[in-house]
């Protein structure tokens, strides 16, 4: 469903469907028990399958960016103590003061933060950051297809294509956290982002690599 590109608001619903699909298969479903299924343990089990299979992908996420997913899910984008932020980051192999580094949290008076896609540097270049995390990655390209659409986004994702498939796999993860926790508002970024990817990743595709807009430069093809 995520490879074809489903939106994040659809996914849940989406799912629904094929799991559903075995009551008019089958003259009986049970349980592992032995027991017949009911459409609301059904539904249950639906729900627990999607959840752990967007939780899987974290395992291919940098330990900042895994770190921040589960910062993420328990404060958003609020304050946290800083004591149980470093707790988590040494169970994630990582640390507050290496995550403030990357460009990805606040820290003051006893407070962690994540920062929020609209006070990420407007002049963030992926190409020099030597702490490039898949999180911060989604993040500016939220915060420029918010600003510059489609484009712009293509524009940033052509400087690095190797992140674009996790990318998409943690927007589709931080939606559904957002709508676990009730937060409408900030999902509608992620829910954006995915649902012009398409475009977004045909335009970056055919946007001239560095070496060429060099060479287009120099042979006087472009101004």
């Amino acid at each position: 469903m995520q490879a074809g590109n489903i939106a994040p608001v659809d996914l849940a619903q989406a799912a629904i469907g094929p799991g559903m699909a075995v009551f008019s298969r089958y003259a009986r479903v049970l349980d592992v028990n032995g027991r017949p299924l009911s459409v609301r343990d059904a539904l249950t089990l639906i729900n627990q399958t999607l959840e752990e299979t967007l939780a899987e992908q974290e395992g291919d996420f940098d330990a900042d960016t895994r770190w921040a997913v589960a910062w993420f899910e328990q404060a958003g984008f609020l304050d946290g103590e800083f004591g149980i932020a470093e707790t988590l980051s040494k169970a994630k192999n990582t640390s507050v003061n290496g995550m403030i580094e990357a460009g990805i949290l606040k820290a003051g008076g006893g407070k962690v933060r994540l920062l929020r896609p609209e006070e990420l540097p407007a002049d963030w270049d992926p190409q020099t950051d030597r702490r490039r995390t898949v999180w911060e990655v989604v993040h500016h390209l939220v915060r420029v297809h918010g600003q510059e659409g489609e484009e712009g986004a293509a524009q940033l994702l052509a400087k690095m294509p190797a992140d674009a498939e996790r990318a998409r796999d943690l927007a589709y993860r931080l939606y559904r956290i957002c709508e676990q926790k009730n937060r409408s508002q900030v999902a509608l970024g992620y829910n954006a982002l995915v649902q012009s990817w398409p475009e977004i990743a045909r335009l970056a595709r055919e946007r001239p690599t560095e070496e060429q807009m060099t060479l287009l430069n120099e042979t006087g093809n472009i101004q």
